[in-house]
This record gives structure tokens, sequence and C-alpha cells, in this order.
């Protein structure tokens, strides 16, 4: 019966998004209010149904109801129960329905933080979202419905795919979808705007907050994807470049210029164009990644569709709203006045430069990714463009970037001073040079050009910092005339301050990793010791375990570290027995910023046992600069100008002086 109430609820959400489409818009178009107010009662009332059906599909995984077909092909009622709730969406049908659910909550959240938007852009906005809601709810209800019974049921499942048998299941989807669809909130209110042909500072400000809540989740969902990656796969590696990976990180970037270019349209009403294209572009990106991810021209761990019929419905999805969306641009584009001038050398010449670069280097990851798939489909033959291609292109995009980036803060709005902005960065560059020649000597090995990357990331942290030491004036003022200074500096300041140190941050993680890790593979029996950098590793014994739907092979080993013990690491190998499945569970052990990282391979009838052992010097800075990022827009979202457009009452003049 619960299947059956959660299908309703779906069939019962589409209607109401077709309401939600229409009563609105005519409400707009008609200057009705009585209809325009209708937005906000319908986007809870999408929420309150999609929330009921996905929380009827969650509750047939958790009761292993296996007559259920979706259910069956994912799960299995040995699996622990966190891992039963987040098979609800490791497949197909559920990631799709959770991929709804975030987007009827937008709605929801849209409809009720609203409430200082004006009555047509907000029935618009809320129209455009009823408008994805329908398409993606006919998707699910006609090629992907989570709720088809099988008739008569099996005994048992066939169990989860073992690679998704982790907690990071239970993380980087849901984060990922807050991210991804929370963009569709900046497209939306794109779309709305380019419908009334009202685009000023203040839909600058409007937009903001939601494209910043995007970014952070998006940021955090990469980075949780990325870890997982790391250790799960066996591989050590944080960043592949496959096809999905680079699905996530374009929309990732295109919100990142949007974010920039939103700033210089709300200061200075200038970057029309920029800002509501690359609303629509960034949404835009995501439904790209949705398509590669369900339509099945990809074969990945990410990829769950194979029928090319769902491929077809989403490629008509992505056509009709990025078609859409860009025809009406078109449409409207000649009436986007130019707004405030600005001189080349300015904070806004700055943040279009740095557009620049960001869609350029969107626009070269989006050529690797899509360009061999096209060539398959037209020609048939087959290439692969790997990280050679990557990381020349997107890493020689992004130098300049990031170069520039310690600059853009510290120039003045309209027109600003390069060498005073240079000068004040004397001791951010002095400092940078300093840890660049200690690396050199310190460090030996990896690339030459290595210890410069390390001093770029430096300059870049100090320059975040440099940033608030100006606004607070330290070495300019009494130190507690700064203090007072830095507790008055808006939030949002120390927000883009923070995030920014956080690009210093993870660069400074790649480039020690990827210029001073240290690998060794060999053949080891008990007793026998692999020694990577300082450290000595003795293969203590192996062991057989067994799990609630698998059985284990594990390798234990000790750590030495000059003669003193460090503890022990294990690596194991999972085989899951429902599926003929195995899994590398690596072995890792932190010391510092830095981590030993162990994965084993086979086992030979002889006793012996491949084992790759590698050490990555501060390979956490990367994650963590991920996490220092996402702080800083969170922080800047904390700003009340950011969340409602208004700055804080001033406290009135009689209880701010003391008095004499």
């Amino acid at each position: 019966m619960i299947a059956e109430l959660g299908q309703y609820a779906l069939a019962l959400a589409l209607a109401l998004s077709i309401l939600q489409v229409l009563l609105p818009a005519w409400g707009a178009a008609k200057g009705d209010a009585v209809l325009m107010g209708t937005a906000a009662p319908l986007a809870f009332a999408l929420m309150g149904f999609v929330t009921f059906a996905f929380a009827a599909l969650i509750q047939l995984y958790v009761t292993s109801d296996f007559t259920v077909v979706n259910v069956v092909e994912n799960s299995h009622s040995q699996m622990p129960l966190i891992y039963r709730i987040t098979s609800t969406w490791g497949n197909h049908e559920g990631s799709m329905l959770l991929w709804v659910f975030v987007l009827a909550l937008f709605g929801a959240l849209v409809a009720a933080f609203g409430g200082n938007l004006p009555d047509r852009l907000k029935a618009h906005v809320l129209a455009v979202q009823g408008l994805i809601a329908l398409a993606f709810l006919s998707f699910i209800l006609l090629t992907s419905n989570p709720f088809l019974r099988l008739a008569p049921p099996p005994a048992e499942g066939r169990d989860l795919n073992p690679i998704l048998q982790d907690p990071g299941l239970a993380i980087h989807p849901p984060l990922l979808y807050l991210g991804y669809v929370g963009l569709s909130v900046s497209f939306a209110f794109a779309v709305a705007a380019l419908i009334e042909g009202r685009i000023d500072a203040a839909w600058a400000r409007w937009v903001r907050p939601w494209t910043l809540a995007a970014w952070v989740f998006l940021t955090l969902g990469i980075a949780m994807g990325s870890y997982w990656a790391y250790y799960e796969l066996g591989w050590g590696g944080w960043w592949f470049w496959d096809p999905v990976e680079n699905a996530s990180l374009m929309p990732w970037l295109a919100a990142t210029a949007l974010l920039h270019s939103a700033v210089v349209m709300e200061k200075r009403d200038a970057l029309k164009v920029w800002t509501i294209l690359l609303a629509i572009l960034a949404f835009s990106l995501s439904l790209v990644g949705t398509f590669l991810v369900r339509s099945g021209v990809l074969t990945s761990v990410h990829a769950f569709a194979t029928d090319p019929a769902r491929g077809v419905f989403i490629l008509g999805i992505l056509t009709f709203f990025i078609a859409g969306g860009l025809a009406l641009f078109a449409f409207r584009a000649s009436e986007l006045k130019q707004g405030g001038l600005f001189a080349p050398v300015s904070r806004e010449g700055a943040l279009v430069f740095n557009n620049l670069f960001l869609t350029a280097a969107t626009a070269a990851v989006l050529v690797g990714t899509l360009y061999p798939l096209a060539l398959e489909a037209f020609t048939g033959a087959k290439i692969t463009v790997g990280p050679p291609y990557f990381n020349l292109a997107f890493g020689g995009l992004m130098l300049p970037l990031v170069c520039a980036m310690p600059f853009g803060p510290l120039l003045a709005w309209k027109r600003g001073d390069l060498l005073g902005v240079a000068q004040r960065l004397m001791l951010a560059a002095g400092l940078a040079v300093v840890a660049a020649v200690v690396t050199a000597a310190a460090v030996t090995g990896g690339p030459v050009l290595a210890p410069l990357a390390v001093g770029l990331a430096v300059f870049i942290m100090l320059g975040a910092l440099t940033d608030l030491a100006e606004r607070a004036g330290l070495g300019r003022v009494r130190a507690k005339v700064a203090l007072a200074r830095l507790a008055g500096v808006p939030r949002s300041a120390y927000g883009t301050a923070i995030a920014h140190f956080g690009v210093g941050v993870c660069l400074l993680g790649i480039a020690c990793e990827a210029s001073w890790s240290q690998e060794k593979i060999a053949a080891m029996t008990v007793g026998d010791q692999l020694v990577i950098g300082s450290r000595d590793l003795t293969l203590e014994r192996m062991e057989n375990r067994t799990g609630p739907n698998y059985r284990a092979r594990s390798a234990v080993f000790s750590i030495r570290h000059q003669g003193e013990p460090e503890g022990r690491i294990d690596a194991s190998r999972r085989i899951f027995a429902s599926r003929q499945m195995a899994t590398t569970e690596a072995g890792i052990r932190t010391f510092g910023f830095s981590q030993l990282y162990v994965s084993m391979g086979e086992e030979t009838q002889d006793g012996h046992v491949s084992v790759r052992a590698t050490f990555k010097p501060n390979v956490t800075l990367i994650w963590l600069g991920a996490v220092v990022m996402a702080f800083g827009g969170m922080l800047s979202l904390l700003d009340r100008r950011l969340r409602i457009g208004v700055p804080k009452p001033a406290r009135s003049r009689v209880a701010a002086v003391p008095a004499e």
C-alpha cells in the first residue's frame, strides 16, 4: 500500500506543478494579485506531496519490501540500516526522486523567504520552478517510476552496488544535488527578470544569496565526492577528470563567475548581460550533468541509467530549458542597458577578468568532456581525452586567475590604482618568495617549478589576509582602533577573504601532493617490511573478517617512524556474495596534514599479497581548502545585506556616543 500511496503522491505533485506554472503566470500577466498569491501555497503543497513520496520510498527500503522492483534491484535485507536508507538514492529512479525533492524544497524556501520580492517577480520565479518540477515529475512517472511492483517477489534483493555501500553515499549526493538543483533558483530569477524586462541592482541582491547557497553546497559536494573516490576506489587519486566529475565542476565554475558578476551588478548596476547569461548557463550545465549521468551515454560508477528512452527524454528536457532560456535572453538582450562605466583597472575590471577566465576554463572542460561523446556518436570512433589535456587547458587558464586573485579585493570601484595595490601586497609577495625559497632548499626531488606553486599558494592566502588588514588599517592606526574596525567589517567581506584563503589552502595541498608524493608497490608476505618515505611499513598478519553482507581479507601493517612505533594501518578487499563483486578498502593513516595510504591487491596461493603504499604530503589541505571556501560562503550568507538586501539599522546617535 505504501508504494501505491507514494505513486499517488507523485501524480498529485504533477498536477500541482501544472497549477504552479499556470495560475501565478496568468495572474502576473493580468495583474491579478489573487492568482499571483497562489504561487506560495502551491509551492508548499508540491513540497508536501514530493516529500511524502520520497519518505514512502525510504520506508520501502528500510522494511526491505521486495515486492517493489526498485528495492529488489538495489537493496539487501542484511545491509546495515544506514545503507538501506542511502540505497534510496543509490540508483537511477531514487536519485531522480531526490533531485525533484530538492527542487521542491528550494521552491518552498523561495515561497517562505521571498517576502521581500515584488509580487510579479515572485510569481514568475515560482512558475518557472513549477515548470522544471513538471518536466522532471513527468520524466519520473513516465520512464523512471520507483514504485513499480514485482510479482512474485523474490526472497532477497540483489544488493546495492558494493562501491556505494559507504557513508559517503549519505553525504555526497544530497550535497551535490543541493548545489545542482539550487542553481535552478538563479535560473528561475533570470527567466522571470527577462519576462518582465526589469533587471537592476535590486534583482542582483535578490538572486545572490540563492546562488551563494547553491555554490556552498556544490563546493562541499564536490569535495566530499573527491575524498570518497580517494579512499574508496583504492587508487589514491583525488581527481580523475572523469566526465561525471567534470559535470559537477562546470556548474561550479559558472556559479563562481555568476557570484562575482552579481557583485558588480549590485554595486555598480553593470554587467547585466554577463549576470543573466551566467545564471542561465550555470543551471544549464547542471542539466548537462544530469543528462550525462542519466542518459546511459557514460559507463561510470556515477551513471545509473542504461535505457536510451530515458536519455532521449532527459535530452528533450535539457534542450527545452537551455534553448528556451537562451532564446528568451537573445530576445531581451538588446533591452539590457550598459549600466555604470568603469576603467579597465578597477574592481569591476578585475571581476570581468575573473569571469573571462572562469568561463574559458568552463568551456575547456566542456569541450574535453563532450568531444569524445560527440565524435563517437557521429563517426563511431572512440577516443579518450585524459588528464594531460585537462591539466594543460584548465591549469593554464586558472593560473593567471589565481595570480590576480589577491589584487581584485584591494582595487577601488570604478577606477583603481594597480601600483598602489601592488605596494600593499609587497609584504605578502615577499613572504611568498621566502616560502618558495625555503621549500626549494628543504625538499629534494619533484618538479622544478613546484616551489613556485607553493609560493603562489602562500601569496593567495596572505593576499586574502592583506585585504582584512587594509580594512582595519593595521600598521597605520592604534591596535585598539584596528580591532574596532575589524569588528565592523561586514561579514560578506570576511566571507570573501576566507573563501580566497581557502583557494590558497587547496592550491597548497594540490602542489604538495602532486609534486612530492612517494609510492612503493611490492609483493609482501607476513613479516616483510616496506620503506616509504621516512616510515617503515611491516606486514604483521593477514586476517579473515565478516561483515553483514560481505566477507573480507585484511592485511594488518605496523608503522614505525625513525624506529618509534606509530600505530597500525589496515587494508582489505571485500567480497559481496550477492553481486559477486569485490571492493578495495584502503588503509589511511593521517600525520598532520599528510597521509600514508595503503591498498592491497590479490593474494597468491604462496601467501604473497600485492601492496601499494603511498605517502601523500599535505594531501588533506585539498579538502580542507574546499571546506574553508564553503565556510567563507556561509559566513557571507549571514550578512544581513545578502540575506534580505537591507543593511542592519544603525544605532541611534545618542546611544552610540557616550555621555561626556
